[in-house]
């Protein structure tokens, strides 16, 4: 249903290499928790116009594999989510952060989600206890220049 005439999606589901018009994707098993279950989460490193984003998804812990860290050197953008239950807390979430020294973060997965005020206590610990969330972002390679773990809040779609 997402067809357009001859157009069809490229779809990437789970761990694997995948490149489609110049955008390499990296996906890397990691274990996750839903509702006391084991799970597949997958952590995505896109590379694009020459920048490294990585999407956590709804990683549980902090601690990565050896061989996924190092994929994940130098990182330009990183999701990361912090709102606790069964994903990262804000402290752990802080702390992957921390040691992945990512140019720019943004929380994501916690509005009604894990712990009350995840966000508010995720900020605290990175002391940005006063930063107001955007309604857009747009990043380019060459703003993120000079940049070591700016974090931006994304304001929440309705």
């Amino acid at each position: 249903s997402v067809t357009h005439g001859e157009r069809a999606p490229f779809v990437i589901q789970g761990p694997g290499e995948y490149e489609i018009k110049g955008i390499a994707v990296h996906g890397f098993s990691t274990e996750s928790r839903y509702d006391d279950k084991k799970q597949i989460n997958t952590v995505y490193l896109v590379i694009i116009e020459g920048m490294r984003l990585c999407f956590l998804g709804a990683l549980s812990s902090k601690e990565l594999p050896a061989a996924i860290r190092e994929a994940l050197e130098e990182i330009d953008v990183l999701f990361v989510p912090i709102g606790g239950g069964e994903v990262l807390s804000p402290s752990d979430a802080h702390a992957l952060m921390v040691s992945l020294e990512p140019r720019l973060i943004i929380p994501i997965h916690y509005e009604g989600l894990g712990e009350k005020n995840a966000l508010k206590a995720f900020l605290k610990e990175a002391g940005e206890e006063r930063l107001a969330p955007v309604e857009k972002l747009t990043v380019k390679k060459k703003d993120l220049e000079g940049k070591e773990e700016e974090i931006i809040v994304l304001k929440p779609t309705q």
